[in-house]
């Protein structure tokens, strides 16, 4: 907190911009905690409220745009690309796009507040073709909840922060030994979900020739199963002659309803 303390008494507005920004693409940059510093500088009068809430949206909504827009013209993997850092990338992708299932569009309003979807929301959004100014609507009521919801915890207890930014100060190594130590746990317990999920990283595949080969020679054996999560928002999608549509968050369910006398090929976005 002191660091950010420091930047935003000294840059003011672009330092809210730039940091929001660079959370809302997908940086590993905390955000909320740059927002309760700004908020703590406007109950100090270090900012206007109206400009540092104006430039904190405008971060936010410009960096959400840019990954819709990615979203919708590179599809799927921009969404593999963000999630590179997540121990299991395929579970990344399908806990957001699962949330857009259970809650549909209403998800990009409190995104924000769930860690791992509030990256994804926007360019999942993008790909599965919903409207711009829909999106706007949704995203900006989003922005406007989370950039209040920390803006005012940090102008309510500026009071509070300004102890805590003494002490840290105060105590000087001290903190940044349990800093380090603490960052540390975090990278070792990050490595061992990255082990403890290795298996799902190999998915066994077929090539697209191979299947189509098979397909034409008229293979009785073989069902082709469509598990596309765009599919939800897309009904109109053009689909594999032949194969069948199971929504992706009920596969545990669907499965027992396969036959167990075929080959079973599943593809997705």
């Amino acid at each position: 907190m002191t660091d950010f303390t420091s930047i935003i008494a000294r840059h003011g507005h672009l330092a809210v911009f730039a940091i929001v920004l660079m959370e809302a693409i997908g940086l590993p940059v905390p955000a909320a905690i740059a927002l309760v510093a700004g908020g703590a500088a406007v109950a100090k009068h270090v900012l206007p409220f109206h400009t540092a809430l104006f430039v904190a949206l405008a971060g936010m909504i410009l960096g959400d745009v840019l990954l819709f827009v990615l979203g919708r013209y590179t599809g799927w993997s921009l969404l593999g690309l963000l999630c590179r850092i997540s121990a299991n990338p395929e579970a990344c992708i399908l806990r957001s796009a699962d949330s857009f299932y259970k809650r549909g569009k209403a998800t990009l309003v409190i995104a924000k507040f769930i860690p791992g979807i509030n990256t994804m929301a926007p360019p999942l959004a993008g790909s599965m073709h919903m409207g711009f100014l829909q999106f706007l609507r949704y995203d900006l009521a989003g922005a406007c909840l989370y950039t209040l919801a920390y803006g005012t915890l940090g102008f309510v207890f500026s009071g509070f922060l300004s102890v805590i930014t003494k002490t840290f100060v105060t105590l000087g190594h001290g903190v940044e030994t349990v800093v380090i130590a603490a960052l540390v746990v975090y990278i070792a317990y990050r490595l061992s979900l990255v082990w403890k999920n290795r298996v799902y990283r190999v998915v066994p595949r077929v090539q697209v020739e191979e299947l189509a080969r098979r397909i034409d020679e008229g293979a009785d054996n073989l069902l082709i199963v469509d598990v596309r999560s765009h599919g939800y928002y897309d009904a109109d999608a053009f689909r594999i002659k032949g194969s069948v549509r199971l929504e992706p968050n009920r596969l545990s369910a669907s499965f027992q309803d396969l036959p167990k006398d075929k080959q079973i090929f599943l593809y997705c976005t």
